[in-house]
């Protein structure tokens, strides 16, 4: 079977639902980041001994999936799997249980004292840089409202499993 089938030759490609669009079109910016993140994400996995947050990683993967067929499907009627409330509160969870675990939750820190906490830094930007894109898709095309608060509240969570993972807190220091 090939791989290839010449049809995004002369730059556009198929949505989920068969709708040819341009490869630049902010429908396909907006699921390409989330591929990205999902990449990025089973990068830094593999640098994390800790099973249960490997495992979590793992978990958010799988969802990252519903999201971006979310996002590459025009026809809403065609979407097969959605992000639910209870995706949002598995999340939050885990914000709160790493994020308790920390000494101090406060200021500013240079990412990446080691790295499991850099890959995850990296993660969390592209994560924001997904919402970003979600966002603007949102002001021209419907976009599950759930969809764009399971981001934002993926990209807090990988902020908190990146602060615990920290080898060193080198807290930020405004001086010239």
């Amino acid at each position: 079977m090939s791989i290839y089938t010449k049809t995004g030759d002369k730059g556009t490609t198929s949505l989920f639902d068969n709708k040819r669009v341009p490869k630049d079109h902010i429908r396909v910016e907006s699921y390409g980041t989330v591929d990205e993140l999902v990449s990025f994400l089973g990068l830094a996995k593999n640098y994390i001994d800790d099973k249960e947050i490997y495992n979590l990683i793992q978990q958010v993967q799988s969802k990252l999936f519903v999201v971006a067929s979310n996002l590459a499907t025009e026809d809403k009627d065609k979407v097969k799997y959605n992000i639910v409330e209870q995706d949002i509160k598995s999340l939050e969870d885990g914000i709160d249980k790493y994020m308790g675990k920390l000494s101090d939750q406060t200021g500013f820190i240079i990412p990446g004292s080691g790295k499991k906490s850099g890959y995850l830094h990296v993660c969390r930007t592209v994560c924001r840089r997904a919402e970003r894109r979600i966002t603007t898709l949102s002001y021209h095309n419907e976009v599950d409202s759930l969809v764009l608060k399971y981001i934002n509240r993926l990209s807090d969570l990988i902020y908190a499993l990146a602060r615990y993972l920290e080898k060193d807190e080198i807290k930020v220091k405004y001086e010239d």
